[in-house]
């Protein structure tokens, strides 16, 4: 047993995390690119779903400063019987890549924390001291890759540990991409996509709903930036992109466009907006976005980071 503060405890141990392990490739690039919170993929333990939660910067939320904040979440818990409440012990593991061993925290004389259905989360608001953290002599931040971990106990049951790496991309370049759309009037199609297009090492394409989409269906176009394959994506695989579609107008120059960020992955493979622009604007002559029956889209994409399965 190592320290005690505050009501957690702090010691080193050699043996590696049990049930979960996240690597993190250029660490620095996660608050550049404006990533203030990482969620892990999903792991078992205890026959229950969890995943980690990391704020680089601290929890804002909970005004935490000049430190790393680290949870431990429940994940998919829809399931559950009304009324659930599972106790776990938890381990929160970091690794001194120096010395090879794991500086780990959990709640002192190892607490049961109870989680239910307000209370998805536990975990440490202060996890470390981030001057702490960037000391190379630590151990914990080398060439600004990172290794955090996690051990859950509900019960004596065990499951076969998983793991992640993300991996963030520096000086990642922006593609663009133009898809000019002819006989716009005689499009039949709910969407209409555009050709495949390649940035970050993914294809993706334009989806186009002519007519409108869901809140927005009858009175606005749709526009969507879409992964051309998200079935050719590993199981867990998250690719974080910022990207932005614009609507070229055609005479002045006056572009309309919608910028985001997202997480894209196999369930989630599309983002985008249902009212992207209404039709009594589109339409009008004078706004430029359709000309002879044609428009054009432009697509801007950076990736800039990929979490795959270890």
């Amino acid at each position: 047993m190592g320290d005690e503060i505050d009501g957690f405890t702090r010691s080193v141990s050699e043996a590696p995390p049990t049930h979960y392990t996240v690597k993190i490739q250029s660490f620095s690039l996660l608050l550049k690119n404006s990533v203030e919170k990482y969620e892990s993929g999903d792991f078992e333990a205890g026959g229950y779903k969890w995943k980690l939660v990391l704020y680089p910067a601290g929890n804002k939320s909970k005004n935490v400063k000049e430190h790393i904040s680290v949870y431990l979440a429940m994940e998919n818990t829809s399931s559950l019987q009304h009324g659930w409440e599972v106790y776990a012990v938890f381990r929160l593991f970091l690794l001194d890549q120096n010395k090879g061993n794991f500086l780990i925290l959990q709640d002192a004389m190892g607490i049961e924390r109870r989680f239910h259905r307000l209370k998805l989360e536990w975990g440490f608001d202060e996890f470390i001291p981030i001057k702490a953290f960037n000391d190379a002599s630590n151990g914990f931040l080398l060439e600004d890759t990172c290794v955090f971990g996690a051990e859950v106990f509900v019960s004596k049951e065990r499951s076969t540990g998983k793991g992640e790496c993300l991996s963030m991309i520096k000086d990642a370049p922006s593609i663009k991409h133009v898809w000019r759309i002819d006989n716009f009037s005689k499009l039949r199609s709910e969407c209409c996509d555009s050709q495949v297009f390649n940035s970050g090492d993914q294809k993706w394409k334009i989806q186009l709903y002519p007519t409108g989409r869901r809140h927005g269906t009858g009175t606005h176009l749709a526009m969507y930036l879409a992964l051309a394959d998200s079935t050719t994506l590993t199981p867990g695989s998250k690719i974080y992109a910022e990207f932005t579609v614009r609507l070229l107008d055609q005479v002045q120059a006056r572009h309309i466009a919608g910028k985001a960020n997202f997480w894209f992955s196999a369930s989630n493979p599309e983002s985008g907006w249902a009212r992207y622009v209404s039709f009594a604007y589109f339409n009008n002559p004078g706004n430029g976005c359709l000309v002879k029956d044609v428009c054009s889209v432009e697509a801007e994409v950076t990736v800039h980071g990929v979490s795959n399965a270890l």
